[in-house]
């Protein structure tokens, strides 16, 4: 039996102030916002992939065989779809990004993917599918070699496989039909921050409004934390195009929370420079105790009355680490926190338990983010 319980690491912080951040860098606009309605747009179709060498779907897959039938009909070709064994076929989903403005006649990325029991697209070719939006109108058309990351190799119960096969790309191998249903801005455009956040927001108003001091009136104003309204000058009003183009350029310095992001499966962890820890004394550490039963035979002497016997002996050990002291001056930051703990031989284990206690405790100055 293994019992375990915790030995000692005491980490010791001796914070009575703590500085000031550094700002952060400034970042142009067109980093930190995108406009409302000039977004991307998701596409979707199904489609069948020939030319495999005998990785295709098996009988089984019936909607494999019956839409082969289906196109061969449309082509002239009658056959029975039940007595098709097509093994160099196999149907797939075809997906693709439209993006925003896009014109007909632009080419864009297409991502191919089996649906059945297809053991690899490797070499296969994706033939003509309509790729719909939401609305189920047709915004494009794919067709063209499949590119995979990955191969399958062997036979006979003895096979390789690297990466997924079943998963392709063609580079531009769908052609735009019409427009991407995007909005064009008239007399003002809103922007949309990637994170929401009121200082943020408020001081990209400001910076529009004093980038744009010839106006007469302030042309921009933080609606909330994660959208800040701006009207078109009149100067503007025939070139809004001219007008983005100039507002995405226009530079503010972001307000950024506080955060460290850990990874408890891979052990990873994320921090800002700046995170800060207030006092606080924390205890982690192994206390090992391992109980051990084994069994002897206990054999009665030659020619007595005695029978054998299974005698259990048990043995109890305890290890225990030795208390380990980390001392930090004031204004400590959790990267010489996590450095300090490093140096000791902590494990990135130890590092995330006792940053998250920090967190329970309310002496970690951040928001704690577990992925």
């Amino acid at each position: 039996m293994l019992a375990r319980t915790s030995a000692l690491i005491l980490v010791a912080l001796s914070l009575n102030q703590v500085p000031a951040s550094a700002e952060p860098p400034a970042a142009r606009l067109k980093e930190l916002v995108s406009l409302e309605g000039v977004r991307d747009n998701q596409l979707i179709g199904y489609g069948i992939v020939v030319g495999l060498k005998g990785t295709g779907d098996r009988q089984q897959t019936l909607f494999t065989a019956q839409s082969l039938a289906n196109m061969l009909q449309q082509m002239g070709v009658t056959v029975n779809s039940s007595t098709m064994l097509v093994r160099n076929t196999a149907a797939a989903m075809v997906t693709a990004t439209l993006p925003p403005f896009a014109q007909p006649g632009m080419q864009i990325d297409v991502t191919v993917a089996a649906m059945g029991d297809c053991a690899s697209l490797q070499g296969g070719l994706l033939l003509m599918t309509s790729l719909r939006g939401i609305n189920g109108q047709v915004y494009s058309i794919a067709q063209g070699p499949v590119v995979t990351g990955g191969f399958i190799l062997g036979g006979a119960g003895n096979t390789q496989t690297v990466n997924h096969p079943t998963v392709g790309r063609i580079p531009g191998g769908a052609i735009v039909e019409q427009p991407a249903p995007s909005v064009a801005p008239s007399h003002q455009v809103k922007l949309q921050l990637h994170e929401a956040d009121f200082i943020t927001a408020a001081r990209i108003a400001e910076a529009v409004n004093r980038h744009f001091t010839a106006e007469a009136n302030p042309i921009a104003h933080a609606d909330n934390s994660g959208l800040v309204s701006v009207a078109i000058p009149a100067s503007f009003s025939t070139h809004a195009t001219e007008f983005i183009a100039e507002l995405e350029a226009v530079t503010v310095k972001p307000d950024r929370a506080a955060r460290v992001v850990i990874n408890e499966r891979t052990g990873t962890i994320v921090m800002g420079k700046e995170v800060h820890v207030s006092p606080v004394a924390i205890m982690h550490g192994n206390l090992t105790v391992e109980i051990q039963t084994t069994y002897s035979v206990s054999q009665p002497n030659a020619l007595s009355s005695g029978t054998t016997q299974v005698v259990p002996q048990v043995s109890v050990g305890v290890k225990e680490e030795k208390a380990r002291n980390v001392v930090l001056k004031e204004g400590a930051t959790v990267e010489e926190l996590v450095r300090a703990l490093t140096s000791i031989g902590s494990t990135p284990r130890d590092i995330i338990a006792i940053l998250q206690s920090l967190r329970s405790a309310g002496a970690l100055e951040a928001e704690l983010q577990v992925i």
